[in-house]
């Protein structure tokens, strides 16, 4: 039975990983749920040592701020860039239109959907525009890179104390 556990865990944490791109599936939480499936399983790390409490605690407070964060931080690159609530808008529409197409799919949808939400709705020339799109298309990647090196060392913690 704890063969079966261990691969559920690493199963969490490996479509963390893959919910750190897809914008529909939950990464951090998910990889943070195999963490809490090690810790009951009393896994032990190179040492020994078993996950700690406060470990697992940590690793949920440090999930807790990167999920808030992917909320805020597009929307705070795209304003950095001069473009308005439409061009963050455009740009998860063009993401959500884009997962049809892999990769391509969700960095053409993310940029055209800033550019094409801020050039229509948020009544901007189109250089003003294409900042915003530029903008909406660096936040989407600072998210998604954060989230990639929450879910990646959380699966490395999975796999160290199995």
């Amino acid at each position: 039975m704890t063969v079966f556990w261990i691969v559920i865990a690493i199963l969490f944490g490996l479509a963390g990983i893959v919910g750190s791109i897809v914008p529909a599936i939950p990464g951090p939480p998910l990889t943070w749920i195999g963490l809490l499936i090690m810790y009951f399983l009393k896994g032990t790390d190179g040492a020994g040592e078993p996950m700690s409490t406060t470990f697992l605690l940590i690793w949920l407070g440090i999930t807790t701020v990167v999920v808030v964060l992917d909320y805020v931080v597009p929307s705070w690159f795209t304003r950095l860039t001069g473009g308005s609530k439409w061009a963050g808008w455009g740009a998860m529409a063009g993401l959500l239109a884009g997962m049809f197409i892999p990769p391509v799919g969700i960095i053409v949808g993310s940029l055209a959907g800033a550019f094409l939400a801020e050039l229509m709705c948020g009544e901007k020339g189109a250089t003003d525009s294409i900042k915003s799109a530029f903008g909406a298309f660096m936040g989407f990647l600072f998210g998604t890179g954060l989230k990639l090196m929450t879910c990646g060392l959380m699966l490395y913690y999975i796999i160290v104390y199995i």
